[in-house]
């Protein structure tokens, strides 16, 4: 049976354009194809409409062709195959083979077993599988796929294939397949679509550019940023392509067979090139340096240590009753505990520091290890693994490094953690006020104009060396995230030695992604610390610095640059691995990029660490971050694809669904993130008329993103304000968990967790309460639509305007009033002493008469409503009628430091007076 494929017209598949990804595009050809060999087979038997799924079977085969050739599994050779079962009228065979190629892939059997799809063992539609017990998939030996570039011929892709196979020994600790491809463009397309592909070997020989046209592939090209490929000569080919491996995936091993030299090439930059090989076809080697490279991935020194230190017999004669689990094997009432969690985590459960086990406060040993594999899995000089948050983390940092009297920038909506560790270490705060979305009763991020505003005042002021940190959100609860190459390159032009914090306690996944990498911070400071050293850099400087501004408009509205001689990257970031990542509760990481941290640092972030970490760290927290960690090395790349692909198609869902449509809306990119910060001009990822928008561009270029993992929904449009929709219709009522929200929103946050069956119950979930919606409103009363609609309009036009900080006062203003700068902590504890503190209550007017008669009122401690989850008052700050009208106008019921019954708890006028005669 042949066809050309152009005199198909039964298409039973959505057009590749439909799809975010080509791993998307291929799973649904897949899908489909599984679905017309089943009708083909039957319709075979039946002898009729042969001709007609035929021609369909075959349209598919040729949308699938040029993405097989990326991947091992089934590979070309099984393809080709399958085009030959087809074209032979074996559909019985041909459908066989099809059916378990699907079960294989979408199960993921494949990578633990073998999948026979020749031969006489498809007489036998049995599929082992359907038999696989857990522990049979614990201990079967990982899989991945091998890459080479070459361009071979078939029988010499065939030979290579035979060779790599009859290295393999029964003790090996993994298995893989190759994958061939031609050119450098085609290995840069494979590397970013298949997240089996672990290793890369570089040939010589290949060519630069791919034959494939797929629109849905070659957009990946664009990944790899402003790279001139054009000019470059065959003999630069391997050297380039490792570097852009390595800018693209820097978790690949890469190897280089080269025909020239080795000593010519081993002194060059080849990005994360392990080895190289001069014109070698010695497998023996390539087999076993792929082998050592993968396992230095899957090393987790702590979780190993822990899991031979449960197999010991002990003797427990300190603390910790539990350890061994003997406290609940000799109860007559707790045994319960004992079956729900399994003997597993009580043989674990020490206090024990010795053992082959290691200290958290005082690491020498797996600990310590698996610190530094965790650098190097995040691009850090030095990670820390902390067991009670990132809350701790962020405390720890500061306090490290700000003394009393520093000045530190932050967002005045940053996590409460920063805000009592500022009040610890003594700094004198300037307050930053991140744009308002009032629409959404949110706030988005700090414009880089306005940081750049403050630091040049400071400057003006005489107050730029007492200038420590910039401390910001990367990326919001809602998603927004900053260029932080920009942010800190032009802050770095006029306070070179200010330390950054960035609070990435959402976005530790991002590392693990090409186009998120490039906004985070150790990428940025690696980045941005080679660039200074450059030659390149410095002719570019000198270039700029003979026309660079110095006045401050002009220094507002160009782009700064710092000096190379006197610029120091120091760089710090904290993530909450638990939240984005695979760890227990609570398990977080520092990770350091500080020119100056050995020799300034180091000892005061030492006491730091040992102030705020228990001296009795849980173990199990901390293996988890260290089989965490060696998950997103080895798969981070694929659990984060899939990631952004399942936010992908919820958005699509909810924005295309015409019942939806009418109560709900997924906030765009224009909705979050306005236009003067997006030089790119994309405002939305997916809309009816253009597709597809990729988030490359944006994300290369302007000063603010959306993260498409955050989805925010609008609840407006039913009536229902987010926090009532969140806990009585989603959590309660349908099981859904759900974080944020605002007056009028919700927040869903797909994570490395979640499936497409997870959307997809979601979307039924939210049809069923659009269809609850619809039935209540059609049995309304004239007086219940009436009702109705105002509660409408309440949530979606009567929105309180969200209030900037006002100001600190000048009782609290650092150096006699000189900045804005306050300080918190004389504040804070001066709230001590309860005689100086009285209370107003919101309803009233008794606080609006004080006002208005003259008097500041000053807050004396936090008031944290939730949501919005920040701080809209501080210790110190002076009360306007903007904040008052804020809070009055709130309905939420959960609002920290404040107490109904009482009202605000505020500074009385005599303990103000008293400080200014002080």
């Amino acid at each position: 049976m042949k066809s050309d494929k152009s005199n198909s017209t039964n298409r039973i598949q959505a057009p590749a354009d439909d799809h975010y990804s080509a791993t998307q595009l291929r799973a649904d050809r897949w899908s489909a194809l599984q679905d017309v060999s089943q009708r083909l087979a039957q319709a075979a038997k039946d002898k009729k409409g042969v001709k007609r799924l035929a021609e369909q079977a075959l349209e598919i085969l040729h949308d699938l062709e040029p993405i097989e050739m990326f991947w091992a599994f089934p590979g070309r050779f099984v393809f080709d195959r399958l085009i030959l079962l087809l074209n032979a009228d074996e559909f019985e065979d041909f459908a066989r083979v099809v059916r378990r190629i699907v079960r294989a892939t979408s199960s993921g059997y494949y990578r633990r077993r073998n999948v026979p799809l020749i031969g006489d063992d498809l007489e036998c539609d049995h599929t082992p599988e359907e038999e696989e017990s857990p522990d049979a998939r614990a201990y079967a030996r990982p899989y991945f796929e091998t890459l080479f570039v070459d361009n071979m011929t078939a029988p010499q892709e065939k030979s290579l294939r035979a060779s790599l196979r009859s290295m393999r020994q029964t003790e090996d600790p993994f298995i893989y397949e190759p994958v061939v491809v031609p050119s450098l463009e085609d290995a840069l397309i494979a590397v970013m679509i298949n997240h089996n592909i672990q290793v890369v070997i570089v040939r010589f020989g290949f060519d630069l550019r791919t034959q494939n046209r797929l629109k849905i592939l070659t957009q990946y090209l664009s990944r790899i940023g402003d790279e001139n490929l054009q000019d470059l000569e065959p003999h630069e080919y391997g050297p380039k392509l490792c570097r852009l491996m390595y800018k693209v995936r820097p978790e690949l091993d890469l190897y280089l067979v080269t025909d020239r030299g080795v000593e010519d090439i081993a002194g060059r930059d080849l990005g994360n090139c392990r080895r190289i090989f001069y014109n070698t076809e010695d497998f023996t080697e390539l087999h076993l340096n792929t082998l050592r490279g993968v396992s230095a991935r899957y090393e987790t020194p702590f979780f190993s240590a822990l899991k031979e230190y449960s197999k010991k017999p002990t003797g427990v004669f300190h603390a910790l009753p539990i350890s061994r689990g003997k406290s609940i094997a000799r109860s007559h009432w707790i045994q319960d505990m004992g079956t729900f969690y399994g003997p597993n985590i009580f043989l674990a459960e020490t206090s024990a520091t010795s053992g082959g086990l290691d200290s958290l406060l005082e690491p020498h040993g797996p600990i310590k290890r698996s610190q530094e594999l965790a650098a190097r899995a995040f691009g850090a000089k030095q990670t820390y693994f902390a067991t009670n948050g990132t809350s701790t983390c962020n405390k720890i940092v500061v306090q490290a490094l700000i003394q009393p009297g520093d000045i530190v920038l932050v967002d005045r909506d940053c996590h409460k953690s920063h805000h009592y560790g500022l009040v610890l270490s003594g700094a004198e705060v300037v307050y930053l006020d991140s744009y308002p979305l009032h629409s959404w009763s949110m706030y988005g991020a700090v414009p880089l104009h306005d940081i750049k505003k403050q630091l040049l005042e400071l400057k003006a002021a005489g107050e730029l060396d007492r200038v420590r940190m910039l401390l910001l959100t990367n990326c919001t609860f809602d998603g927004i995230v900053y260029n932080v190459e920009r942010v800190m390159e032009e802050c770095l032009a006029i306070k070179p030695d200010l330390v950054f914090l960035w609070d990435e306690a959402w976005f530790a996944f991002a590392r693990f992604s090409p186009t998120y990498r490039q906004r985070t911070a150790m990428h940025n400071a690696e980045m941005l610390r080679q660039r200074y050293r450059s030659d390149e850099y410095r002719a570019a400087y000198e270039k700029w610095a003979k026309t660079a501004p110095t006045d401050t408009e002009g220094m507002l509205t160009s782009r700064l640059m710092p000096d190379p001689d006197t610029v120091r990257v120091r760089v710090y970031a904290t993530q909450s691995t638990h939240k984005t990542l695979t760890s227990l509760r609570q398990g977080s990481m520092i990770h350091v990029h500080d020119q100056d941290f050995r020799g300034e640092v180091e000892q005061a972030f030492r006491e730091a660490y040992m102030t705020h970490t228990s001296t009795s760290p849980n173990y199990q927290i901390i293996a988890s971050l260290d089989v965490g960690r060696r998950q997103v090395e080895l798969e981070g790349f694929e659990f984060v694809q899939k990631q952004i692909e399942a936010a992908m198609v919820m958005r699509r869902a909810i924005s295309t669904h015409p019942l939806l449509k009418k109560y709900f809306r997924v906030l765009a990119v224009g909705d979050l993130v306005p236009a003067p910060f997006r030089a790119s001009g994309i405002d939305v990822y997916w809309d009816d008329d253009h597709g597809w928008n990729q988030l490359w561009d944006a994300w290369a270029h302007d000063e603010f993103v959306l993260d498409p993992t955050r989805v925010t929904l609008t609840t407006g449009h039913t009536g229902i304000d987010g926090n009532t929709f969140k806990n009585k219709y989603l959590m309660d009522k349908y099981g859904i968990q759900v974080n944020k929200t605002s007056r009028n929103t919700v927040l869903f946050m797909t994570n490395i967790g979640t499936t497409r069956s997870s959307v997809a119950y979601l979307i039924e979930v939210l049809v069923k309460i659009a269809r609850e919606l619809d039935a209540q409103n059609q049995d309304a009363s004239s007086m219940e639509q009436k009702a109705f609609a105002k509660r409408v309009y309440s949530l979606t036009e009567e929105l309180p305007s969200l209030p900037d900080f006002s100001r600190f006062h000048e009782a609290f203003l650092s150096h006699g009033g000189r900045t804005v700068a306050g300080n918190l902590r004389s504040a804070f504890f001066l709230a001590y002493d309860e005689r100086k503190c009285e209370y107003f209550p919101l309803a009233g007017d008794a606080i609006d008469k004080a006002m208005a008669n003259g008097r500041n009122v000053v807050s004396s401690g936090f008031i944290i409503p939730y949501p919005p989850g920040f701080p809209i008052l501080v210790p110190g700050q002076v009360i306007s009628a903007e904040i008052l009208d804020f809070m009055r106008k709130l309905d939420v019921t959960e609002i920290h430091g404040y107490r109904a019954e009482f009202g605000l708890r505020v500074f009385t006028e005599e303990a103000m007076a008293a400080l200014a005669t002080a």
